[in-house]
């Protein structure tokens, strides 16, 4: 059986939690919320956030309802070995509450700030 191995405090979760942090003042003025999810448990998170001093929201989804809603919750392959995992992706969600853009198999380095550029321009 498959399990979950992305975590909290991971190096491609903690830089992204770290960058769209580092921005949080500037997504909020174009009052734009970050929220991240992930099956980690809501211990976990808080020990994240109090760890790296973040300022983005973090959602608890131990039974993957909003991973699977959103299809993030995936088959992963990695040595020849199967896994389900989190597919990193991004949604930007209008104030209308419609998708507006789609980031699948992020890559984290400059993500936060692709993302803030795509809040701008959607609220321009």
């Amino acid at each position: 059986m498959p399990k979950y191995v992305k975590k909290d405090n991971t190096p491609g979760c903690t830089t992204e939690a770290v960058d769209f942090s580092a921005l949080y003042d500037e997504f909020a003025a174009l009052d734009a919320q970050i929220i991240g999810v992930s099956p980690d448990s809501v211990q976990k998170h808080d020990n994240f956030v109090a760890k790296h001093n973040l300022s983005v929201l973090l959602a608890s989804d131990p039974e993957t309802t909003i991973c699977n809603a959103y299809g993030t919750w995936v088959e992963k392959k990695m040595y020849g070995k199967s896994y389900m995992g989190v597919e990193r992706s991004t949604f930007l969600i209008d104030k209308n509450g419609k998708i507006a853009q789609i980031w699948r198999k992020v890559k984290v380095k400059n993500h936060a700030s692709d993302v803030l550029q795509s809040v701008r321009d959607l609220t321009a």
